[in-house]
């Protein structure tokens, strides 16, 4: 396969880490990056933080100097949305009816925010997915004197309901499952993470069910109305696949690949020179032989350049190299930091392996099998991260206790 010119479509943070990585790899042809947003790559983690509590301007947020993208050599097509990708011609219509011809490309769109019905009616309710979201919203609740309605708890809905009350704001958190955070985290975990929450005067309600928005607030499933005078949806994310419809390329929660990130056609075969990566990505990663799609920070850094080696080697003849990492995802909420390496399922056994909860720091080890398949820390960044060898090796549950048994 000769390579000439490289597409990457999505200007987030895995687009970009692919772009970088074509040129430290040496690809000398042309690079063209499509990215929705008007915006050069930004950081998306402070957007609920620094970027929203005012700490932070836009500014800070880049993902690399004004002066240095330009050092990338790169074509930027920002502000183009992709609408359709023909495998045959080897091109990708943008929404303005031009087209891009590519001999090689990485998706990389990312995801978009799930929405409730008629939620763009409402002036008052946000979603929080990029910068214009965080500045738009950032108006609304920086005179500290708001109600503010979360709905979801999940790991965004909990930034922001942290900030929010970090700057006056009365918070209210909606959420539908047993306790915050319960798909990443489980039940038990997670209602620790809603106790410190409500430690912080955040009333966080969980098995509750939204019958559906109001000019004056939230209406719950039995009739009670919460008002608020500003309400923010955070009700997890779809990757971003619909453009991709009909051209061959199969799609399911994500843009479906094999373990190098080659992207597989409908009837299941790679497809030539077609890599993915960031969160519009499913793939099986062999380390804990499971198909997963991830949805942070460190995954889309390390996936885009990954992507982007595999398809320089392929075209070069040389082997791909399986992408096998240890998940890992952080949140800082309140004072409280919240790590996370590995996977965690509703079946795994759960047990505080070092520290307490009582003190608020402590580490807790997921089983499942004879395995150990997660590792969390509450305000503990040393334990969790002296985990991260335990799984990248398989450890059995011996072993991680074993290890665990040694902090102090």
């Amino acid at each position: 396969m000769e390579l000439d010119r490289v597409v990457v479509v999505g200007a987030s943070l895995a687009g970009l880490r692919a772009a970088e990585a074509l040129r430290t790899e040496g690809f000398a042809g042309e690079v063209v990056v499509i990215g929705a947003e008007e915006h050069r790559p930004y950081d998306r983690p402070p957007l609920s933080k620094k970027l929203l509590a005012g700490e932070w301007e836009a500014d800070r947020i880049q993902l690399r100097r004004p002066d240095s993208f330009d050092e990338l050599d790169v074509e930027w097509r920002l502000g183009r949305t992709a609408v359709a990708m023909d495998l045959e011609r080897r091109a990708i219509t943008l929404d303005d009816g031009t087209t891009v011809g590519f001999d090689g490309c990485v998706v990389a769109t990312g995801a978009r925010c799930r929405r409730l019905a008629d939620q763009e009616r409402h002036r008052h309710v946000h979603e929080l997915r990029s910068l214009d979201d965080a500045t738009a919203l950032r108006a609304q609740i920086a005179s500290g004197d708001r109600h503010v309605v979360v709905i979801g708890a999940g790991f965004i809905g909990l930034e922001v309901a942290a900030t929010a009350r970090a700057l006056g704001n009365r918070v209210t958190v909606l959420e539908g499952g047993p306790a915050p955070l319960v798909r990443g985290l489980g039940a038990e975990m997670g209602a620790v993470v809603g106790r410190a929450h409500a430690a912080e005067g955040v009333d966080v309600r969980c098995d509750v069910t939204v019958e559906r928005l109001d000019k004056r607030g939230v209406l719950l499933d039995g009739g009670e109305l919460i008002e608020s005078d500003v309400v923010v949806v955070g009700i997890g994310v779809e990757p971003n696949t619909g453009w991709l419809e009909g051209s061959g390329v199969r799609t399911r929660d994500g843009v479906v690949c094999d373990e190098t990130l080659r992207a597989l056609s409908d009837d299941g075969t790679p497809i030539e020179g077609l890599y993915a990566a960031g969160d519009v990505l499913r793939w099986p990663n062999p380390l804990f032989d499971e198909e997963m799609r991830l949805e942070h920070w460190t995954n889309a850094a390390e996936q885009g350049a990954a992507a982007a080696r595999n398809l320089l080697a392929v075209a070069a003849d040389a082997e791909p190299e399986p992408y096998a990492p240890v998940p890992f995802f952080w949140s800082d909420q309140f004072a409280h930091r919240i790590q996370f390496l590995g996977r965690s399922s509703p079946d795994d056994e759960v047990v505080v392996a070092a520290g307490s909860v009582d003190d608020g720091k402590f580490l807790a080890l997921y089983r499942s099998g004879d395995r150990l398949h997660g590792a969390f820390g509450f305000n503990a960044p040393r334990w969790v991260m002296k985990m991260r060898s335990s799984l990248a090796d398989r450890a059995s549950w011996d072993e991680a206790l074993g290890v665990a048994g040694g902090f102090s």
